[in-house]
């Protein structure tokens, strides 16, 4: 056992800018990761070790979670729930189990939230059945630190002006754009031509080498993939490496937190971990951070009972696990055929590698008779290529459009023109999905880990209105396909939850009755708790959450520091 400043559990985008900056500081730091501690020699472009094995998360046999899922009605129109542990039907909801987290594993998509995602209810009014409320702080006091962020954890990209742009300190990115892919070009007229502004997304990868960090190499593996250059913004490339060296930060990976020990006051004494060899050991320490992902996170919290916390630690008004966000959405895509192009567009169109960055904020706010509501909250659509995946494309066309088993020649000829006939070009929508009571995390009465421990019981409701506003954006997303003369355009949303973009759980807000942390993310009821991974989020806005993960995590490590 032995004293620290500050104990964190989660190396991610929550827990790295803490122990980064309370390392800098000289405060002495330890980080317990559950994963193993990978570095850029350990990763590959190997899709078989990331995306059909899992490799980088663990096992459901030793670790899973039970989703509790619509399951119909009853004869009231009260809706059903059925619940499934991940190990029966194989819906992983891991996304990265290692030093660095699941930052390690993003596409880098960085949009800022917007004034207006700090005060939803306010702006937009109650939606029934939604518990929507505003962020007890504003967008003014996280914009020093997303600006932080651009320098330290590195984004590049160009700041476009445009009707729904958010302020902005500093004129433009640190680092330029990276090279994109020629069919930007052709985007943006079609975008133009119907009165769109186009946007360059912002991407947290480095356009060249940084310190230790190289530059992105462009092999078209990112999204899912580790970086094995060190040009993508993961929590322990750009940060954790360089809290090491500052000789006051220590990470112990394996380390299985199973438990927070609080006093009779009510503080936390001590974390209990399980090490590499199931061995049992207690760390204590002055502070105590908790940034585990925001399932794990409610998770620990609520087995860590004791005389102040009866049930569970922070959650003396039974908020912990209450207002899980996902993000809401859909995908769409259409195709280009080389044969409809001339030779040099069609070999424009072949290139791999660049990034598309392109995005749309048009709708960020919808005002449009047409819809349920005039004035509503809408979100961000953003385009990309089909992932260059060979045996994930392969393994989609074995089926028909009438679920019968495809094989021979038939096979062969959906294989060739899969691979050397086409283009596809994708688009993501993502908008709010509204907190409600049916969306939560609580723990299994009967399921376990390896370890003994209840593992965390997920209810994935959704709220009607999610899939109204992403209907509407996907309608307009397929405007700009069909503008560039795409084939077989088509899109889908639907209330299925994305295990990579969560958060909620332990929200932030000035009243302990609806809420787990006050507006410093510390707890209510535990006084040396803070959380900082994207548990905090009351509401998730309309963009990936990472970015707006690391810039809370630096503003609560200032107060952290201030503190100390």
């Amino acid at each position: 056992m032995t004293d620290y400043d500050v104990c964190i559990i989660g190396s991610g985008a929550g827990g790295s800018p803490v122990a980064y900056t309370l390392a800098e500081a000289g405060y002495s730091v330890v980080v317990l990761e559950k994963g193993p501690w990978l570095t850029e020699k350990d990763y590959f472009k190997d899709e078989l070790a990331c995306c059909r094995r899992s490799v980088y998360t663990p096992q459901l046999k030793d670790e899973r979670h039970v989703i509790e899922d619509y399951d119909g009605k009853d004869a009231n129109g009260n809706y059903k729930w059925a619940s499934e542990s991940t190990y029966e039907s194989g819906w992983d909801f891991w996304n990265g189990n290692v030093v660095g987290g699941s930052s390690n594993f993003m596409s880098g998509y960085f949009y800022r939230l917007k004034p207006v995602d700090f005060n939803l209810r306010s702006e937009f009014g109650p939606i029934e059945g939604a518990n929507v409320v505003d962020w007890p702080i504003q967008y003014s006091d996280l914009e020093p630190y997303y600006t932080k962020v651009e320098s330290i954890v590195g984004v590049s990209g160009h700041a476009v002006k445009h009707k729904f742009s958010e302020p902005r300190s500093t004129r433009d990115f640190p680092y330029p754009p990276t090279v994109e892919h020629p069919i930007t070009g052709y985007f943006d007229k079609a975008c133009f031509s119907l009165g769109y502004q186009p946007l360059q997304t912002p991407r947290a990868v480095l356009p060249y080498a940084v310190g230790q960090r190289r530059g992105c190499e462009y092999s078209g593996y990112c999204g899912s993939y580790g970086c094995s250059t060190g040009a993508k913004g993961s929590a322990r490339a750009a940060l954790i490496d360089k809290a090491i060296t500052t000789g006051h930060c220590k990470v112990i990976p394996y380390a299985k937190v199973y438990k927070l020990q609080s006093d009779d006051r009510g503080k936390v004494s001590h974390a209990n971990y399980y090490d590499y060899n199931n061995n049992k050991h207690t760390i204590s320490a002055k502070i105590f951070v908790v940034a585990c992902h925001a399932i794990e996170t409610s998770r620990l919290l609520l087995a860590s009972t004791g005389t102040k916390h009866p049930n569970g630690l922070a959650n003396n008004t039974n908020q912990v696990g209450k207002n899980l966000v996902f993000s809401a959405g859909g995908s769409g895509t259409g195709e280009f055929f080389y044969k409809d192009m001339s030779k040099q567009q069609a070999d424009e169109f072949k290139i791999r590698g660049p990034f598309i960055n392109r995005g749309l904020q048009d709708w960020y706010v919808i005002d449009d008779k047409s819809f349920d509501i005039q004035k509503a909250k809408g979100g961000t659509i953003d385009y990309l290529l089909s992932h260059p995946n060979p045996t994930t494309r392969a393994d989609n066309l074995k089926w028909d459009n009438n679920d019968k088993l495809v094989w021979g020649n038939t096979l062969k000829q959906r294989l060739k023109a899969e691979f050397t006939e086409k283009q596809t070009f994708r688009f993501e929508v993502f908008n709010d999905w509204l907190p409600t009571d049916d969306c939560f995390v609580s723990l299994d009465p009967e399921e376990k880990d390896k370890w003994g421990s209840a593992v965390a019981k997920v209810r994935v409701g959704y709220h009607d209105h999610d899939l109204k506003v992403g209907n509407y954006l996907a309608k307009k997303a397929e405007t700009v396909l069909k503008q560039m003369n795409a084939k077989n355009i088509s899109s889908s949303v639907s209330g299925s939850p994305p295990a990579n973009l969560v958060a909620g759980g332990c929200r932030f807000g000035k009243d302990p009755a609806i809420s787990v942390l006050n507006a410093d993310c510390q707890a209510h009821d535990a006084e040396n708790l803070y959380v900082t991974d994207g548990s905090f989020m009351p509401t998730g806005g309309s963009v990936p959450y990472t970015w707006t993960i690391y810039a809370n995590a630096f503003r609560v490590a200032d107060i952290i520091k201030r503190r100390l």
